[in-house]
Formats: structure tokens, sequence, C-alpha cells
């Protein structure tokens, strides 16, 4: 008999669920849930009202649902019972902020709030609240606030504070009501254990957190915006390390998730930095990338350097002992879903059809017969807008060298050299600070799916890419947090020796394409800079004209 942890991963979709085996890290099973709510983008599913523009909520009811049927099925499906299971870990998209009352509850599951969007959770893609986050980043730079460096020299729309200050002008009656506001992960701990506790890595990238300091200051937010002078007392609760014990399981949440009272459960995490410890990183200079939706990109270091425009770094960042830096691209396999949905013909959907395989997957076959170049197309990738290291929301996509001739395969081809380039931008961001990128390891779903695609992104970056044998990093990340917080290893070192996933494909660069991709590379670069750093904002026009605005 064994002993175990399950490792429980939120992600935008759907709670994913594993157990872990924590003598030798082997994965047992999985079990997922979808959200029954999904993503609400367009209307709110209580009242099918329309939502404010570039809203995407979340019923965090839907988390809860979606864990009492995983966790159940995960133990079922493996024949391990409950009792064998010694610590839960929990990792969570951020930020995915959601106001709760004094009790932990969301506030959206009051009558007085079901109907009102600023009560539900607010997700990660979330970039509604740019505006405010101008104004908190300005009065930072005049005040010379030293934590900005710690995000790059801005904080994102989508991070704690911007979608609080959002909430206290537009909607003052949902942020008077909140005791506090919550990263979705810490709200599920809570929902665990009875037991109120932040998570570090959800403190420091999202909310500025650093050690020895705290939050930024009383000072600060009142100067921002007087409605902000409260702020801090918002942000209650002892913030904790990685491999922490937050608590344990409760009666009720026992009952209600076919969990064993009393089990461990570890301190949560983001979803994407959770994945250092089961992607075994050890040294300076190991980065890995989570190939989705997204594609965040994360930098372990023994040197502390500032980067501008990267999304945040901080000690003990992934793992303890090293500097942590996150950066990454907001949009990454939408690009190539949309690709696949828009510009595939009859003739693809019927080849496709014919052989049983998806449209993306036909595309990608027939992009990787091509050599680099040959589509005569260049993109820039920011369907989704750019989060590093431009940090602009409202970049848009760009296409060029399109021709008669240009096929659908020709499409998606440059979307994959965009964000191949994209990531080189801030690999090469890394470097010229002085944290050089020596080794990258990847994960998720696209990393194991196309081999095309890492074999592109090894040629663009001129590194080696080894590839996760497991398609669950993120919650197998977790379940070793799990093992410490249960006192099976002293610490995440010792877990994560024991514990981590052995790659079984490595992907080396290609010589032959290097002089291609830099050529192809130089006039991204031109491209990136032209559009995105102010000297054609024509972009910027377009939307506003978009939205009615002259």
């Amino acid at each position: 008999m064994g002993v175990y942890t399950i490792g429980v991963d939120f992600g935008s979709l759907s709670c994913r669920a594993v157990l872990v085996d924590t003598a030798s890290g082997r994965e047992l099973g999985v079990a997922v849930s979808p959200y029954r709510h999904g993503v609400m983008d367009t209307v709110l599913a209580a009242n099918g009202k329309a939502l404010p523009l570039h809203f995407v909520l979340q019923d965090p009811a839907d988390y809860l649902e979606s864990l009492a049927e995983a966790i159940p099925a995960l133990l079922q499906s493996t024949g391990v019972a409950a009792a064998d299971v010694v610590g839960v870990g929990i990792d969570f998209t951020c930020c995915t902020l959601l106001p709760l009352d004094e009790n932990g509850t969301p506030l959206c599951f009051h009558a007085a709030f079901a109907e009102n969007p600023y009560a539900y959770a607010r997700m990660w893609k979330d970039h509604s609240a740019d505006a405010y986050a101008k104004r908190l980043n300005e009065v930072a730079s005049k005040r010379g606030e030293r934590w900005l460096s710690f995000c790059g020299g801005a904080m994102s729309a989508a991070f704690t504070y911007p979608k609080m200050y959002q909430t206290a002008v537009e909607a003052p009656e949902v942020y008077a009501a909140a005791h506090t506001f919550m990263e979705a992960g810490d709200f599920i701990t809570w929902q665990l254990t009875g037991n109120p506790v932040r998570g570090y890595l959800f403190a420091a990238f999202k909310s500025q957190y650093e050690k020895g300091v705290g939050y930024p200051s009383r000072e600060y937010f009142t100067q921002v915006d007087a409605r902000l002078s409260g702020l801090l007392d918002k942000l209650p609760y002892d913030v904790l390390d990685t491999g922490s014990l937050a608590g344990r399981v409760s009666a009720a949440a026992a009952a209600r998730f076919g969990l064993c009272e009393g089990t461990a459960v570890s301190v949560a995490g983001p979803d994407a930095h959770s994945a250092a410890g089961a992607l075994g990183l050890c040294k300076s200079g190991d980065a890995f990338g989570i190939f989705g939706t997204s594609a965040p990109f994360f930098l372990q270091s023994s040197e502390k350097c500032d980067v501008p425009g990267i999304s945040g770094m901080c000690a003990d960042g992934l793992l303890p002992g090293f500097w942590g830096y996150e950066a990454g691209l907001c949009c990454f396999g939408d690009h190539f879903a949309y690709a696949a949905a828009h510009y595939a013909t009859d003739e693809c959907k019927r080849e496709a059809e014919a052989r049983g395989i998806s449209l993306l997957r036909l595309l990608s076959e027939r992009a990787a017969k091509k050599a680099p170049g040959q589509t005569g197309l260049l993109a820039l990738d920011w369907f989704g807008g750019n989060r590093n290291l431009l940090g602009d929301p409202l970049l848009s996509g760009v296409f060029v060298g399109m021709t008669l001739h240009t096929a659908p395969e020709d499409y998606l081809r440059a979307l994959y050299e965009a964000t191949a380039f994209a990531t080189r931008v801030i690999f090469d961001a890394f470097a010229a600070a002085g944290v050089p990128i020596t080794a990258l390891a990847a994960s998720g779903g696209i990393a194991r799916k196309d081999p095309f695609l890492m074999q592109l992104f090894a040629d663009v970056l001129d590194l080696p890419i080894s590839v996760a044998s497991t398609a669950e990093a993120g919650a197998h990340g977790s379940a070793i947090c799990a093992s410490v917080a249960a006192g099976i290893y002293k610490t995440m070192g010792e877990a994560v020796e024991k514990m981590a996933d052995k790659p079984d494909t490595v992907y080396l660069p290609c010589a032959e394409n290097r002089a291609v991709y830099d050529a192809l590379y130089a006039e991204y670069k031109r491209l990136h800079d032209y559009f995105g750093r102010g000297e054609n904002n024509v972009m910027k026009t377009l939307r506003r004209l978009s939205e009615g605005k002259v």
C-alpha cells in the first residue's frame, strides 16, 4: 500500500485532479471536471444580461461543484482509499480574483449581488481595468515605489489592485461589502480547511508583496485615490510560503469533497508556477514554459536583476533559494485555434473529417512540410494584446505578405513563428539584463501534441527543449507541495528530487534553419517596435472606432 497526495489544478475551463505516489512521483490517475458555466465573457449566466466591455468572469460555484466531482472520480478510478491520501495541493489560474464576505462566501452567492457582475470571479484574462492600472502605475512611478521593478516597471490590468480599484469606483456597493478580495486558489483552501491564508506566490507576483516588507503602503493607495485608503484592510490573513500547511480538511469539506477529515492541505499557488517542482528545476538558468491557451515562461536564477517589461519576479519565486522570474504570452493556443476555425477551407474540412483528425492537426502537418520563410508571411501574435514586454492589452494582430496564393496552413505557420519570435524577445531581454536562460523544459497539451511546433521553438530560440512526460505539470507540482505540507518530506528540494516528472522527449536546435529564422526575427522586431512602441497607433484607433468612438 502506498502513500499518496492529490494535486488539483483549476484551469480556465475545468478542474483537473491527479493522484501521485509520494515515493516515486508516479501518477496513478487523472480526473477532469469541466466548469458548468465555463467562461462568461459576453453575458452573465444569472440573468442573461450583457457584461461590461472586456469583462471575463466565472461563477465560483463551478469551482466547488467540479472539485466535488473530480476527487471522488479520481479515487474511484484508481482504487485508492481516501484514507491513503495524506495531502492535497491546489493550484489556480491567477490573477483570478473574487470578493468574499467574512465567512469566505463569494458575494455573488448572496441574493443582493447575484446579478452584479463585479461580485463574481474576475478571471486572469480580464483586462477591463486598464485605465485603473495606468493610474496606479503613474502614481507609483512618481513616488519611486521600489516594488515597480518587481513587476517589470508596471503592474498589469489583470493584477489585484487594478481590479479592486475598478470595483471601488464602478461598483462601490460590492467593494464596501467585500471583507476581502482573494485569489481563487486561496478561496479553495479556505473552503477545504476553514482557515483563511494567502499563498506567497499569488501575493508576490500579483499583489506586489515582498518578504520582510509586505504589500505597498497605505500612503501609496491613498494618493492614488482616497477611495482606496482602506484597501489594505481588505487583504488580511497571513501570507505563507510554498509547501506550507494551509490547514487540514474540515469535517464539512471531507463530506462534500470525498476526503478524510484532517488531511493536510498545502498553501495554494498559481497554476503555471506550480509546475516548477514537477519539471524538476534545480539550478540557476533553468526555465520552463507551459504551452497551452496562453504561454507563461518562468526562469530560475541565483541572480536578482531588473528586467523591464516582464510580469514579475520575487525571492523564492519558483522554488526556495532562487529568484523566480515570470513573463509570457497572454494568447498562445488561442491563436492556433482561431487559424484553424477561420482559415481552413472546405477542402481542408473534408480531408480532416475523412482522416478523423482535427483541422488544427491537419494544418500543422501541412505547415510542417514547408521550409522556413517559404510561406512569405510574417505575423504579430497580439490577437489577445501583448503581455510582455510591451504590457499593452490594446494591441492587436497583424499579417504581412498575403497573396492570392497564401494557403490556410501558411497563416497557422506564421502564427507559430510569431509566438516563437515573441518568446525570443522575452528571452533576449532576460539575457540582456544578466539572467540568461540555459535550459528550457516544456509542459502543457500543445508541447506533447505538436512536435513540429516544439522543433520550431527549439530552432528559433536556439535552445534544447525537453518535454515533460506528464500532461498535468501544475497538478503534479501541487501534489509535490502537498507532500511537504503533510510532512512526508521536510523541504521542497527533497520532495522535488523524489517526485519530479522525467522528460521523455528532447528537441535539439537545427542549425540549417537558424539563418532564415534570424532574418524573419529581425523583421518581426521591426514590426514589434513600430506598432508596439507608439510610432504607429493604428491598432488603438481601430479599436476605438470598433467601439463607436471617434
